[in-house]
């Protein structure tokens, strides 16, 4: 309980922090969220119910907010305008709710960040007291730009949106983690428990994911496995590793005080 994630002032007991979209139902997204021990939860605006239609289920019923801290995020925006407008309505269903995930796509086929528009409406954003959460490129100036203008956490993506692919650079992970001091969070690609193990190692200080876990074949199995994974990422980033030692052997037990010593 001594090692907690502080986002815009707030603290949290978990680094993992889960999507909501993709599952059957609104029942199998709250039995994975809480297999997960997930504190936020991400919802896209403009797929998911949180009150535009009353007559409809709302995750508002399954994840009471009084419980859980919603992250509104941008989804399927692919300008700043369309952004910002999205997250103004967020910000007007959930009662003034200022914490939120920008996220502005390049193209439908990679669901690349378009790091202009993002930046853009970055700035709006904050201007008009947002504490916004960033999903970018992993390119350590741009996330030292996003810094700058006010961003409360920079979110690099491990690899595209939905691929499982894992940490396709970790080189650039660690960059970025370097160049900011808000917290790092680990955003998009991440396929199963190592991953989110191996994001925690390199320095994240947490881990975003919905796909890996919606989409396995058991969900809250997955969400158990990944909130483990977290955990075990994070222990041995703070334990330290040993140093890596090429072309030099050395025993893994003591050689002195022993028989023909």
């Amino acid at each position: 309980m001594d090692d907690l994630l502080t986002i815009a002032g707030k603290s949290y007991s978990s680094r993992l922090l889960v999507g909501t979209g993709k599952y059957k139902d609104f029942a199998q997204t709250r039995e994975a969220v809480d297999a997960s021990g997930a504190q936020i939860v991400t919802v896209a605006i403009r797929r998911t119910n949180i009150g535009q239609d009353p007559n409809a289920p709302s995750l508002l019923d399954a994840l009471p907010p009084s419980r859980f801290t919603y992250l509104p995020n941008t989804a399927g925006c692919y300008t700043a305008d369309d952004a910002v407008r999205t997250l103004r309505l967020a910000r007007e269903l959930l009662d003034d709710h200022r914490l939120v995930k920008l996220e502005v796509l390049g193209d439908p086929h990679t669901l690349y960040p378009n790091m202009p528009e993002t930046l853009k409406a970055a700035e709006v954003l904050v201007k008009e007291g947002f504490e916004v959460m960033v999903y970018c490129s992993d390119d350590p100036i741009q996330a030292r730009m996003l810094e700058d203008i006010g961003c409360v956490a920079i979110m690099p993506l491990a690899s595209l949106i939905g691929s499982g692919m894992g940490v396709l650079n970790p080189w650039n992970v660690q960059l970025v983690r370097d160049a900011v001091k808000v917290p790092v969070l680990l955003d998009a690609g991440v396929g199963t428990a190592s991953d989110a193990a191996i994001a925690m190692e390199l320095g994240c200080d947490g881990v975003l994911m919905n796909t890996a876990i919606a989409l396995a074949n058991d969900p809250v199995k997955m969400a158990g496995a990944m909130k483990k994974g977290v955990e075990a990422g994070r222990e041995a980033f703070l334990a330290g590793r040993m140093p890596r030692k090429y072309y030099t052997a050395s025993p893994s037990s003591p050689t002195t005080g022993m028989i023909g010593s």
